[in-house]
C-alpha cells in the first residue's frame, strides 16, 4: 500500500543568530565582523511512512524535534536534505489559534481557513453551522478573535480543522488546553474521523492517550528516530528510557523532585496556606518496601510526607486519583473512615493509605494530595496531579478497561421451562 506520508532521510538544520544588532546603524558597523550564526540540527535522518487512514503517534520530550516534524508534514518548512511527500489535503493544528486573523471575527476565520485549504464558499456554507456548534464559543462567533480567551481559541480552531474534510489531521498537544468535557468531544470526533478513513498524525505527551489511540508510534529524542512501530511497544520502550534517566539522577545524588514530560498535564496546579504541606509521596508493598511500580491485584501504600511549620490540629488527609485520559476515579480521604489524625507538631512525618488488593488495571495514572481542616474549609495544601503512577499487571487476571470487578464467573445452568427464578418464555 502506498504510503500516505512518507519522509526519507528528513534533516532539518536552523541557523541561530546571536547579538542580533537592533538597529540598521549596528548592522552596518557590524557587517564586516565574523558571523555570530551557530546551526541547529532539529531532525536528522528521520526516515517514517504513514499509511493512509492510520493514527499515528509522535513522542519524545521537549525538544525532540516532534513538532519540526509535524510543520514538514504540513508544509510550513522545507527540509534540509531527504524528500518529503504529502499525498492528501492537510487541515493541521500545530499551535493555538494557528492560521487565524487577530483582527477578524471567529466567524469570517473560519471561512478564510476554508479558502486557504481550498474550498469553495458554498462547502463552508455547509460546513459553517457544524463548526460553530462544536465550538461552542456562543456569541463570540462574531467578535475578533484577538478578544477570545485561549479555551474559545482552541475550541474554535480545533473545530475549524477537523471539519474541514481533511484527508490528512495533524495536531500538536493543543487539545490538551481544552477542559475535560471538551477533551473527551475532541477524543470522539477523532474516532468518527478514523473511521471515516482520514490519516491522523499526533504529538503528544500522553503516552496512555497515544498508546490507546494510535497504531504506530514514532519516538524521536534530540532530533533522532530512536524507535518507530507498534503503539505499544514503542511508548512502553519510551518510558523505560526515561525510568532509566531517573533512576540515574537518584543515585547520582539528585534530590529534588524529578519532573518528566511524560504526564498528563504539564502544568501542576498548587495552592493552600503552606503551613503543613505535602513534600513527598512513597509506593510501598506489602512488606513496606518501595515499590515505585505497584503491581494490579497486589498490596499498595500510598505514603504521604508531609513537613509542618507549625502545630495543626486534626488535620484531614486526602487523595484524588485520575487516569491519565482524565478520567477521575475516585478522592478518598482520612475524615470519610472517621480517622482523627490529632495534633501534628512541627516539623517532618507521614501517613500511610493502605489498599490491600490494587482493583485498578495496568496504566498510567495520576495521583494528586491535599490537607485541609476538619471541616474541609481551609486548604493547608492541595497538589493537584502532582504525582504519576504507573501499574504494571501482577495478580489481577483482567486486562481490559480500568479496573477489576473482583466478581466471580458461574457455570452455565441449562434453562428449563417452568422452573423457579427462570424466566418461562
Amino acid at each position: 500500500m502506498k504510503s500516505i506520508i512518507s519522509a526519507q532521510a528528513i534533516s532539518k538544520r536552523y541557523r541561530v543568530q546571536r547579538d542580533r544588532p537592533d538597529s540598521l546603524k549596528e548592522a552596518v558597523v557590524r557587517r564586516r565582523r565574523n558571523s555570530s550564526n551557530s546551526e541547529f540540527w532539529a531532525l536528522r535522518n528521520i526516515s517514517i511512512d504513514i499509511a493512509p487512514g492510520s493514527f499515528y503517534g509522535l513522542i519524545g520530550h521537549n525538544g525532540s524535534g516532534k513538532t519540526t516534524l509535524l510543520k514538514l508534514m504540513a508544509g510550513i518548512h522545507q527540509p534540509t536534505s531527504g524528500t518529503m511527500q504529502v499525498n492528501g489535503r492537510v487541515s493541521a493544528l500545530l499551535e493555538l489559534g494557528s492560521g487565524f486573523h487577530p483582527e477578524l471575527s471567529g466567524r469570517e476565520n473560519i471561512y478564510l481557513n476554508g479558502a486557504i485549504l481550498g474550498l469553495s464558499r458554498k462547502e463552508m456554507d455547509l460546513a459553517v453551522d457544524e463548526i460553530i456548534e462544536f465550538s461552542d464559543i456562543g456569541e463570540f462567533i462574531d467578535a475578533p478573535v484577538k478578544i477570545l480567551s485561549s479555551g474559545m481559541y482552541v475550541r474554535l480552531g480545533f473545530a475549524v480543522a477537523v471539519h474541514v474534510a481533511p484527508e490528512i489531521l495533524l495536531i500538536d498537544e493543543v487539545i490538551a488546553v481544552g477542559d475535560e468535557a471538551f477533551q473527551r468531544k475532541c477524543l470522539e470526533h477523532l474516532y468518527e474521523l478514523r473511521r471515516g478513513g482520514t490519516t491522523i498524525v499526533l504529538v503528544s505527551h500522553s503516552l496512555p492517550l497515544v498508546e490507546g489511540l494510535c497504531d504506530e508510534v514514532g519516538w524521536l529524542d534530540h532530533g533522532q528516530l530512536m524507535q518507530a512501530g507498534d503503539a505499544t511497544e514503542v511508548c512502553w520502550a519510551y518510558l523505560d528510557a526515561v525510568n532509566a534517566e531517573e533512576a540515574q539522577k537518584l543515585r547520582d545524588g539528585d534530590d529534588e523532585q524529578i519532573h518528566t514530560d511524560t504526564s498528563l498535564t504539564e502544568i501542576e496546579v498548587r495552592r493552600g496556606s503552606g503551613e503543613l504541606r505535602i513534600f513527598h509521596v512513597d509506593y510501598l508493598d506489602k512488606q513496606w518496601l518501595a515499590n515505585p511500580l505497584p503491581s494490579s491485584g497486589d498490596t499498595l501504600i500510598i505514603r504521604l510526607w508531609y513537613e509542618s511549620e507549625t502545630s495543626v490540629e486534626d488535620p484531614v488527609f486526602a487523595l484524588k486519583l485520575h487516569h491519565a485520559t482524565g478520567v477521575h476515579l475516585a478522592s478518598p480521604n482520612s475524615a470519610l473512615q472517621q480517622l482523627r489524625t490529632g495534633s501534628i507538631g512541627e516539623g517532618r512525618g507521614y501517613v500511610d493509605f493502605i489498599i490491600d488488593e490494587l482493583s485498578l488495571l495496568p496504566g498510567d495514572y495520576l495521583l494528586s494530595t491535599s490537607v485541609t481542616d476538619r471541616d474541609r474549609m481551609h486548604v493547608h495544601d492541595a497538589w493537584e496531579r502532582s504525582h504519576s503512577l504507573r501499574i504494571v499487571p501482577g495478580s489481577s487476571t483482567e486486562r481490559e478497561g480500568l479496573t477489576d470487578l473482583k466478581g466471580k464467573w458461574q457455570p452455565p445452568v441449562p434453562h428449563q421451562k417452568g422452573s423457579p427464578g427462570h424466566p418461562n418464555r
